[in-house]
């Protein structure tokens, strides 16, 4: 078998053709695309006399192209939906100021998510999703990471202004073959720097090798345009101060002809330093500016008041040198392997403009907590789609058809497709023995009112009509149970959930799955008690409280046995814990949900739970408004599924 270094420049190249293909689809139908979930509005308390001001502001200039990102999803897909555009949406090509990424280097690691849930923690596995781009990442350990970084530089660097930098950190398993495909990408003469972030921590106990203690940081210009660098200055080391104290001013400087005139000698001395050294120590406040060997910054350990428990997060003060030093003010700064959002945090202290993207769910919900506990500034939280597509074709070929998963699905359901010229596409079938229709909605869509509609009109018209239909989906529009509700079908319509691991298990199982061994499971859906809604005079009061949560069924969760049987017993008994985050909209529009209030577990401010969110939103100083009031709840629970519940209170 070939060495790494003689695999790379195939590796390179591959990885440079995959996204040339991305940018070469940019301009056709075939764009990925972007679903904004929420603009949150941060807010931990409960004063909405201004609050509900700024979220009607922010909603009548909404423009996702000058707002805050927290994308999830993969992010070759979020690049390729940020680089294409969309209708109301500008590209963002040669828009971003400054690039870091952290990526992750671990072949071995399971990527299993611990849950605290009262009465104990359970693991969970990833999602179908996280799965397939984790396996696809580590499969061929070092290669297939460079492959993936590979194809993903590309697409930053056309992310980047030409004036723009990239900076990536990297430790000693990977960085002197990503060195190389830095070099071959963004051009050897745009190397500036190798960073050594040298930290003080106990290390490993192993004795047979020099102590690990350093990560590298490369930093890249896109061009020679690169116009803005800052440097950093910790100012003067107490010794120098102590040295020169008698010469300082009131203002803490020294001036050229103090020294002249009153200590000649150490004018001469300064006399032949370069000016900007000059400054450096006419200045008490200002010391050298900062070389690539940084060693007062300690990495996070747990009792850290800024610690998240998140494993690979970053201190800000590290991420605070880059920002400050590489991005303008006002700059736009991205991170597409954003882990606990130390990026987006920092950025937004130092007033910069921000995009971030995790594959992972709980990454995005962490970062998204991050930023309320931070009063930022409004921001989407924005999803992309594709995932099962792209599944599928890995786990198919790349030649499959819609209709070939379809097919699949229905008959794992135990539905026999209808004749081909009642179903063209292959997505509908029949229950044997009864008048029960059966419709297989696409992976690359969301299951919503529209398909809710079309299998209504199947239902009663196609082949002499139905007394029932039951749609299967893959992933829905967050008001389906609001949907299903308004359309009052009873038991003639009903949802069903595919299994988000069927893919993978279809993968394992070289495509063969039986009858009955896969669980087709009911939504799962949150339930409000009455709506409690006053006038005082010119402003309202609303107090909307939560009744139940009801979870997916276990079984169809990527849990082992016993954290099934765990979690089962929690349903069983206190539903509610499962809610991770909850947020409130009391004047819903049908299309931009504008989160204004939020309570989450771990925000103890509202109680001393840290296990459980808060059961009712109490809202007052609201304008106040005639006729009804639209108001959207929407839930998000451990696993990171969500519901959604819209209520018009009179």
């Amino acid at each position: 078998m070939p060495s790494l270094l003689e695999q790379l420049p195939k590796i390179v190249a591959d990885g440079k053709r995959e996204a040339e293909r991305i940018m070469e689809r940019l301009d056709s139908n075939y764009r990925v695309g972007l679903q904004t979930r929420e603009l949150v509005i941060p807010s931990r308390d409960t004063n909405w006399q201004k609050l509900f001001v700024q979220a009607d502001k922010a909603s009548q200039g909404f423009n996702p192209a000058n707002m805050n990102r927290l994308i999830y999803g993969d992010n070759l897909l979020a690049m390729a939906a940020l680089l294409a555009g969309s209708d109301d949406t500008p590209s963002m090509r040669g828009k971003v100021d400054l690039i870091y990424i952290d990526p992750p280097f671990d072949s071995k690691a399971d990527y299993r998510t611990k849950i605290n849930l009262p009465g104990g923690d359970i693991e969970s596995r990833p999602t179908v999703l996280e799965q397939f781009a984790y396996s696809d990442t580590w499969v061929d350990g070092t290669a297939s990471y460079l492959k993936m970084i590979s194809s993903r530089l590309p697409l930053m660097k056309e992310l980047l202004s030409p004036s723009g930098a990239i900076f990536v950190h990297i430790d000693w398993h990977i960085g002197h073959y990503v060195k190389i495909v830095m070099d071959d990408i963004f051009g050897k003469d745009n190397f500036v720097n190798d960073i050594c972030w040298c930290y003080q921590d106990i290390g490993s106990r192993d004795v047979s090798y020099f102590k690990r203690k350093h990560d590298n940081i490369l930093f890249y210009q896109k061009s020679e345009e690169r116009t803005y660098f800052k440097p950093i200055r910790k100012g003067l080391s107490e010794s120098t101060i102590k040295r020169f104290g008698s010469y300082f001013n009131a203002d803490g400087r020294i001036t050229y002809q103090w020294l002249k005139d009153n200590n000649p000698g150490v004018f001469r001395k300064l006399k032949g330093i370069p000016n900007d050294l000059n400054e450096a120590w006419l200045d008490k406040n200002r010391g050298q500016p900062l070389a690539d060997w940084w060693v007062d910054i300690s990495p996070l350990k747990t009792h850290f008041t800024e610690s998240l428990g998140y494993p690979t997060q970053k201190p800000e003060a590290l991420l605070e040198n880059i920002i400050s030093s590489s991005c303008p003010e006002d700059g736009l700064v991205m991170d597409n392997f954003s882990g606990s959002g130390t990026i987006a945090a920092v950025a937004e202290r130092l007033g910069r403009r921000w995009i971030v993207t995790d594959l992972g769910k709980p990454a995005c919900m962490i970062t998204r907590k991050r930023m309320i506990d931070q009063d930022a500034r409004p921001f989407l939280y924005q999803q992309v789609g594709d995932y099962q597509v792209e599944m599928a074709r890995s786990t198919l070929g790349r030649k499959f058809r819609m209709g070939d998963l379809s097919e699949i699905v229905l008959g794992l359901y135990g539905a026999l497709p209808l004749p081909v010229e009642e179903n063209p596409n292959r997505n509908l079938g029949r229950v044997h023995g009864t008048k029960t229709l059966v419709l297989a909605d696409s992976p690359n869509k969301l299951t919503g009112l529209t398909t809710l509609k079309r299998a209504i009109e199947l239902r009663d018209n196609l082949m002499g009509g139905w007394e029932k239909v039951i749609v299967l989906g893959w992933n829905f529009d967050s008001n389906i149970g609001h949907d299903i509700q308004a359309l009052n079908q009873g038991d003639k319509l009903e949802v069903l959930v595919i299994p988000p691991d069927l893919l993978d298990r279809l993968k394992k199982k070289g495509g063969k799955l039986k009858t009955g061994e896969v669980r087709f499971s009911s939504l799962q859906y949150v339930k409000l008690k009455p709506i409690m809604r006053k006038r005082n005079g010119d402003k309202e009061t609303l107090a909307i409280t939560l009744d139940n949560y009801v979870l997916l069924s276990p079984d169809a969760l990527n849990l082992d046995k016993v954290n099934r049987e765990k979690l089962q017993e929690l349903i069983n008994k206190d539903p509610m814990a499962l809610i991770e985050y909850w947020s409130v909209d009391p004047d819903y529009d049908g299309e931009v949900f504008r989160s204004v209030w939020q309570d989450y577990r771990g925000n103890t401010e509202n109680d001393n739970d840290p296990y459980r969110v808060v059961t009712t939103a109490h809202m007052s100083g609201l304008p106040v408004k005639d006729g009804p009031r639209r108001v959207c709840v929407r839930v998000v629970d451990v696993f990171g599924f969500e519901a959604e519940a819209v209520v018009e209170v009179a």
